[in-house]
């Protein structure tokens, strides 16, 4: 019955003529947004969802194409940051959406001087938004997924939890406070994989465009507020909702602003008969179903791997460097001693980070081998450096660190600090406050 009442939802709605500025406005941003989506990894997301490849927009003819207009057009001179650098709002991405808006634009003058006067390009509608809703639609379940299962703002690691707050950027405050709600993090996610679900099932597209577009402006705003670098494409999630709501921006207008009856939407369906539309109807939701199954799989083995569910390290904690000695001589904790360590923060298994005592950290690789208690250390940058230390655990609150670094000998004498004694982690929720508890 829920399927006969969606199929009977997208039947065939009377179609209007559009008006000259309706059919330009349909012809650049169809063009637009077909070219931004082609070449970006949203058209992987209607693929294969949770798998990270190189956007099309970096390869080839229209790779060459942004370079050559950076530097011809805006006369840049130095070589563009294209891949691997995990921002959205790089000089190649501005450059390229340059190249697109004047892509549309030519196209759209040179269609509109071809088109039939009163072409209103209906089928070619139809078609377009449902490939819009399925690749916002599946790009809201991917970032959703990564909330709902707490990922991509992680609860701060420990190193974070000893970082004075003023070294934070502002992005890291953001990353930072979400993720010490898990609560939160998940309420947004859901919010996302909601408005996906909602753009996938033929008969609430409207509503699910309306709730992106509340998503897509939160998003939009936060990283213009907390300078995330992916401004640019939030921008377009906020467009193309506006997009999917445009032919339904009168029936809006009167139901929640003028207070007025309704008919029903004008937006046509992709026609046939009713069996052909229940079949439509049912390989959308198939594949909507399909996307989600996808992305919260993808997500729970990524939390398993690299998450809250990750393994620790052997020796979790933070631990307070109560003594150092550097060739047998002592150094005292002094701030202006930047050789002394302060802390040392194990928290996953296969790194370890220091904290020097102007509260500036050095990040190495680790290796814990519990059964010969030693700890070898690795550089990223320096595959051939390593540091090698024996430990001892007298007391499960003490640990001793005996070894070599740069050629001299090490020697310090540990003491866990719990990581309860923070108020972050440790003041939890309260339904009943008789005074504020602002900390």
């Amino acid at each position: 019955m829920a399927l006969e009442a969606t199929a009977t939802a997208v039947a065939h709605a009377p179609v209007r003529r559009w008006a000259l500025p309706t059919r330009i406005a349909f012809r650049f941003f169809s063009v637009y947004f077909g070219i931004y989506v082609l070449s970006s990894y949203m058209l992987l997301g209607l693929i294969v969802p949770s798998v990270n490849i190189s956007d099309l927009g970096s390869l080839g003819p229209l790779r060459r194409m942004v370079e050559w207009t950076a530097a011809h057009v805006f006369s840049v001179t130095r070589p563009l940051v294209v891949t691997g650098s995990g921002s959205g709002d790089k000089l190649f991405d501005w450059v390229q959406a340059f190249c697109f808006l004047v892509i549309a634009a030519v196209v759209t003058v040179v269609w509109s001087f071809v088109a039939h006067r009163r072409e209103s390009h209906v089928r070619l509608h139809i078609w377009f938004r449902l490939f819009l809703r399925f690749a916002l639609g599946s790009t809201l379940i991917s970032y959703g997924a990564l909330k709902a299962i707490p990922l991509q703002m992680p609860y701060p690691t420990l190193a974070r939890l000893v970082e004075p707050f003023g070294h934070f950027s502002p992005m890291g405050v953001l990353w930072s406070s979400i993720g010490a709600s898990r609560p939160y993090e998940i309420f947004t996610g859901c919010a996302e994989l909601t408005a996906g679900i909602l753009l996938i099932i033929p008969s609430t597209v409207t509503l699910g465009a309306l709730v992106s577009l509340a998503c897509a402006i939160q998003i939009f705003m936060l990283n213009m507020a907390y300078d995330v670098p992916v401004k640019l494409f939030s921008f377009h999630l906020l467009l193309m909702s506006l997009f999917l709501l445009a032919p339904d921006a009168r029936r809006l207008l009167n139901a929640l602003v003028l207070n007025r009856s309704v008919d029903r939407s004008l937006v046509p369906s992709l026609g046939g008969t009713a069996r052909a539309i229940r079949i439509g109807v049912i390989l959308q939701m198939v594949f909507g179903a399909y996307l989600v199954g996808m992305n919260i799989r993808g997500a729970l083995e990524s939390w398993k791997q690299y998450g809250g569910g990750a393994a620790k390290s052997p020796l979790y904690g933070i631990w307070n460097v109560a003594y150092m000695s550097i060739d047998d001589v002592e150094r005292e904790p002094l701030i202006t001693d930047n050789t002394r360590w302060r802390r040392i923060v194990f928290d996953r298994s296969t790194a370890v980070t220091f904290q020097r005592m102007d509260d500036t950290f050095a990040r190495f690789g680790s290796k814990i081998d519990i059964e010969t208690k030693s700890l070898t250390l690795s550089k990223r940058d320096d595959p051939k450096w390593t540091a090698t230390f024996s430990f001892q655990q007298p007391a499960a609150d003490r640990m001793v660190l005996q070894g070599e670094m740069d050629g001299k000998k090490v020697q310090m004498r540990l003491e866990l600090f719990p990581r309860e004694r923070f108020l972050l982690v440790s003041r939890g929720f309260n339904w009943i406050q008789e005074y504020p508890f602002n900390q």
